[in-house]
């Protein structure tokens, strides 16, 4: 069993002394005044499941293989010679074959292709407030950047001015059209495009037929099975004892019981703080395999019966046999799109240890979907486009990922590291509009030194003010929020940095990146991946070359 730490920040827990796996301290004292996560479980009870301040947080887990393996124990290759994925025309030479002359433009899906300036997609951002507070600046900054946003699970379920007809089927939906129009108003409609997630709830509440009668075919569908964070449905926190009344009149699984007596009671004094919204489990009418595909099937028909031509599936990081259902159901139903995120990390309130120790962590479960991929190619399916989430955050990775699960993963989808910027602009523009501070989700009464050494007015402190600037007008520039200002710059850095690596390569578009541009760092990733050990890749060719 792996040790746990000391200090827990997520949960805001500490060991008095050294902690045994179990997260005990290794010696339990009955004078102890706290706070391991046993000592305030017995305080704040089901409270901490999940990581603490709701709404202004998101949670990771280390993201690593027990045993060992993962993305940092993949290496990328330079080599000193060639050029692959030159456009035809473009002789390879050495004023060519510079850096920023890669290509890293790609698209995915199958009639239809959905083109994306550089291969990211947000993950799902739903029903959790930090996606409702800071969606301009994810919006707009993708929509600017030419990549696409998914809209999570629940958002109509959760809006208290959604309005539903006798059937319970949704006939305004504010919020979502609000989330749907900010993208719509700054993408250029060549590139980028918006997933909608649909999950049990929102199949019940009509989400895909309200989107077929509004937007038509402009969107695409996602179905969800699951994510990387958790293997339950996705929860939110609230701590308005109305709201949780709210949502369980909504239809939502409140936990505990905002209608219980004792519940009321214990909150009014203090005893509750919050109240959890669960989402419902996918998949319990089929009892085995061909069950679930009928049902997958008729989902999937039911929504090109509406007029979908685009229709994706995220699946989450279970097991073998799931990961193998999801590759071979979206296979035959002819899928746009397949996003298989690994464990763990969360934009929303996922419980904490299912975090840290469910699932299969990144790397293992996207060697495996690549693997699984020939398999399906071999017995002559058309593999679907696949996109890797799980962990992401830097240019290495995007490389590795896009290396890993070559020519299957067209695009990697980004949560949490695409979430930072609408943070840290949405708390600089708040200081230079303190009467609005509010109302921007500003956290910040002036500029931190770490800004502060950056610059001190905004076209000092973000690098990339003027690009966006050039792109949308100079009139238009004061509607564009300081979030979607940094997402830019971070962007640029993603694409920029991505681009170094595959020059390196000697790899200029996308199309070219395969599993021969890694190497293992150690011999459990060899042993996992197939991909030679760091002295073994291409020690044949090298060796001919001694020979010679």
């Amino acid at each position: 069993m792996v040790r746990r730490r000391k200090k827990l920040d997520v949960l805001g827990t500490v060991n008095r002394g050294d902690p045994a796996p179990s997260g005990l301290c290794e010696l339990c004292r009955a004078d102890c005044k706290g706070k391991c996560e046993t000592f305030m479980s017995c305080l704040k009870g089901t409270e901490m499941l999940y990581p603490r301040d709701f709404g202004e947080v998101t949670a990771g887990s280390g993201n690593i293989d027990p045993t060992g393996v993962g993305y940092h124990s993949l290496r990328a290759h330079g080599f000193a010679h060639g050029a692959e994925g030159l456009p035809e025309d473009v002789e390879s030479t050495a004023d060519n074959c510079l850096y920023p002359n890669v290509d890293i433009e790609t698209e995915f899906g199958n009639k239809i292709k959905t083109k994306s300036k550089v291969p990211l997609m947000t993950g799902a951002l739903g029903s959790t407030f930090i996606a409702e507070k800071y969606w301009d600046s994810f919006a707009i900054g993708a929509a600017l950047c030419g990549f696409p946003i998914v809209i999570g699970e629940n958002v109509v379920g959760v809006d208290r001015e959604a309005e539903f007809n006798e059937e319970g089927k949704v006939v305004k939906a504010p919020e979502l059209d609000r989330r749907i129009d900010t993208y719509k108003k700054y993408a250029d409609g060549e590139y980028g495009g918006i997933f909608v997630q649909l999950n049990v709830e929102d199949t019940r509440n009509g989400v895909a037929e309200y989107i077929a009668e509004n937007y038509g075919n402009d969107l695409i569908i996602e179905l969800k099975w699951g994510q990387g964070a958790k293997s339950i449905g996705g929860e939110i926190q609230v701590n308005s004892l109305d709201y949780a009344k709210f949502l369980d009149e909504r239809g939502y699984l409140v936990e505990p019981d905002p209608n219980k007596k004792s519940n009321e009671e214990s909150f009014k004094h203090g005893g509750i703080d919050n109240f959890a919204r669960h989402s419902r489990l996918g998949g319990t009418e089929a009892s085995n395999v061909d069950e679930m595909r009928e049902d997958f099937m008729t989902r999937v028909d039911y929504l090109k019966e509406l007029g979908f031509k685009r229709i994706s599936l995220k699946t989450g990081a279970y097991g073998m046999k799931d990961l193998a259902m999801a590759l071979r159901f979206a296979a035959e139903a002819d899928l746009d799109l397949l996003t298989i995120d690994g464990a763990g990390g969360g934009t929303g309130m996922s419980p904490w240890n299912m975090m840290d120790h469910w699932g299969v962590p990144s790397m293992v479960l996207h060697d495996k979907a690549y693997k699984y991929s020939k398999i399906l190619e071999e017995e002559g399916f058309d593999v679907p486009d696949l996109s890797f989430a799980g962990g992401f955050a830097r240019e290495d990775h995007l490389f590795k990922a896009l290396a890993l699960g070559s020519p299957y993963v067209k695009t990697i989808c980004m949560g949490r590291a695409l979430m930072v910027p609408g943070f840290v602009g949405a708390n600089i523009e708040g200081v230079f509009n303190p009467g609005r501070k509010e109302e921007l989700n500003g956290n910040w009464d002036e500029l931190p030194r770490s800004v502060k050494e950056v610059g001190e007015k905004p076209e000092e402190i973000f690098s990339g003010w003027y690009d966006v600037k050039d792109k949308v007008g100079e009139d238009e520039m004061e509607n564009i929020p300081f979030g979607a200002v940094a997402l830019w710059n971070l962007v640029n850095k993603l694409g920029t940095g991505l681009k170094q690596f595959m020059a390196g390569a000697r790899k200029f578009n996308i199309e070219s990146i395969d599993r021969g541009d890694l190497m293992s760092a150690n011999k459990k990733t060899e042993n996992l991946t197939g991909i030679p050990f760091m002295s073994d890749s291409y020690d044949e060719e090298a060796k001919d070359i001694l020979k010679k």
